[in-house]
């Protein structure tokens, strides 16, 4: 994708061929700005302090944290010590997992004198893999904004709201429920996207604006409780989110917010897809509630607020009494009952233990 016409992704390699570009997403809308990564501890650090975020995103950076790790130390003691580090430091999203056992499957049968160049490779592969899977998405998704077009009579903006960040700036290239927002635009279908702020980190305003605006998407901020009025007026024509983990049944777990939206959907109505790359399935569970942990965050991200003041300064500013608590759930989860469709690298995919098997060929899951 494009910032003011130069071609980014959201992380690459330096020209020094080793140490790791990625844009600092905590610093969005206000300031872009690149930070270089050179150790294992600043990987992990970028990731739990939320300079990267989104599942994809989240796993290409661990890959390549543990490449920084081996430059340290390539040793099994080392390296079994990062892995673990790094896999602590977000616990819900399973592609940080994914591509973190890949890495060990990969690394622990090789000399050490070979760790190096082949962790390397491998953090490469997992990103170019993730842009032509998020490209991939976004074709099928298209099909789906057509499909909805068509039913509209290609009268006036198709509305589409979407939840957090789960454009660009979340995968590698391309992003996940924002890549058919994309192709439907560039395709010229007049597509307009309601953006919810999503608290408390203000994912929405921050990144999903900002990125809608580079490219040229017409988008309108809302706050976060107001999908289901849109909904009752007709205002939303469909709905598309991403996912941090999704289950072998469907459930799909993504920011907090998400699933009081599906339920608006469902009683409106609205088509409710997710969009989601292959490795955020998790195939061990199926049960979401029940079985994916949620992560709790630190309450400073809901007791303070970040902007810009009347001054141009970034800061932030207390919005609770000095004698009041919060709690700051990251996640929830939207059972399969309410999604209406899965939009994977794959095709559409409904969403069940049925509907994931037969497109990814999960004979165990068909007998079951």
């Amino acid at each position: 994708m494009k910032i003011d016409g130069t071609s980014y992704r959201s992380i690459w390699l330096n020209d020094d061929g080793w140490s790791v570009n990625i844009i600092d997403q905590t610093r969005l809308p206000h300031e872009f700005h690149v930070e270089r990564l050179t150790t294992v501890d600043q990987a992990a650090h970028a990731i739990k302090a939320m300079l990267v975020r989104g599942a994809p995103l989240i796993g290409a950076t661990a890959a390549y944290g543990v490449c920084l790790g081996l430059r340290a130390d390539a040793g099994d003691v080392a390296f079994n010590k990062m892995c673990e580090a790094l896999i602590a430091t977000r616990p819900t999203a399973v592609n940080l997992r994914w591509a973190i056992r890949a890495m060990q499957d990969l690394i622990l049968p090789l000399p050490e004198s070979e760790r190096v160049s082949a962790a390397y490779e491998k953090a490469t592969q997992i990103c170019d893999e993730d842009v032509a899977i998020n490209s991939a998405i976004g074709d099928h998704g298209l099909g789906v904004i057509e499909a909805i077009w068509e039913k509209k009579g290609k009268v006036g903006p198709l509305n589409i709201l979407t939840h957090c960040n789960a454009g660009w700036l979340a995968t590698v290239d391309w992003g996940t429920a924002l890549s058919p927002i994309y192709k439907a635009h560039d395709a010229g279908i007049p597509v307009h996207v309601w953006v919810d702020e999503t608290r408390p980190r203000n994912q929405g305003a921050h990144l999903t604006c900002w990125e809608l605006g580079k490219h040229g998407v017409e988008h309108t901020l809302i706050v976060d409780n107001v999908g289901g009025h849109l909904m009752q007026h007709g205002q939303v024509d469909l709905c598309i989110t991403g996912t941090d983990r999704t289950t072998a049944a469907g459930d799909v777990c993504n920011k907090i917010g998400t699933y009081l939206k599906a339920l608006a959907a469902k009683d409106n109505n609205v088509p409710f897809y997710v969009a989601l790359p292959g490795p955020t399935i998790d195939w061990e569970i199926d049960d979401g509630v029940k079985d994916i942990p949620i992560e709790i965050r630190d309450s400073h991200e809901v007791d303070y607020i970040q902007g810009k003041d009347s001054a141009g300064q970034v800061s932030e500013v207390r919005i609770l009494p000095e004698e009041s608590s919060s709690a700051n759930y990251a996640f929830d989860v939207t059972p399969a009952c309410l999604v209406t469709g899965l939009i994977t690298e794959r095709g559409v995919a409904d969403a069940s233990k049925e509907g994931l098997a037969r497109l990814y060929d999960r004979l165990e899951y068909k007998a079951s």
